[in-house]
């Protein structure tokens, strides 16, 4: 599993013009989900993201996480981060899981990060999908639950 975590000071998600998801302050999280992973991989990512010390504290330094902040979560799936470019011009898609299987993990992914308590919004799991934010900082991470890198 893997996420690009961004912090922002807002962002949304709409689908065909409809809004999907919505949240100031905190954390847009693109989720890629391959082909091998379960139940511990949703519980590493989603407590790696929320405990993330990328947050400035009182001395402006980066040490308080989401929950420290009371910030809010978006999570949108995003397949693409399982595209291997590594040959020729046009990305592999063998590592991502199957559209069945990445929606029902993407889905517990989603409710495991609501038991902290905060605010999760979603985009629309397989839809093509519109995202706005105002990245701050700009902070952005890449967290791979097999520790790839």
């Amino acid at each position: 599993m893997r996420g690009v975590v961004q912090r922002v000071k807002k962002a949304s998600v709409t689908v065909d013009g409809e809004l999907m998801g919505k949240i100031d302050k905190g954390l847009l999280v693109f989720l890629g989900i391959g082909n091998e992973d379960d139940e511990k991989d949703i519980q590493y990512l989603a407590d790696k993201i929320i405990n993330l010390r990328i947050f400035e504290d009182s001395n402006e330094k980066m040490n308080e996480s989401l929950l420290d902040q009371k910030g809010e979560l978006l999570i949108v799936s995003q397949f693409t981060l399982y595209g291997d470019c590594r040959k020729g011009k046009r990305p592999s898609f063998d590592k991502a899981a199957r559209p069945k299987d990445a929606e029902m993990l993407y889905e517990r992914f989603v409710e495991y990060c609501k038991s902290y308590g905060i605010k999760v919004e979603t985009g629309k799991f397989q839809a093509m999908m519109d995202v706005n934010l105002i990245n701050d900082g700009p902070v952005t991470l890449l967290i791979d639950s097999k520790r790839e890198f």
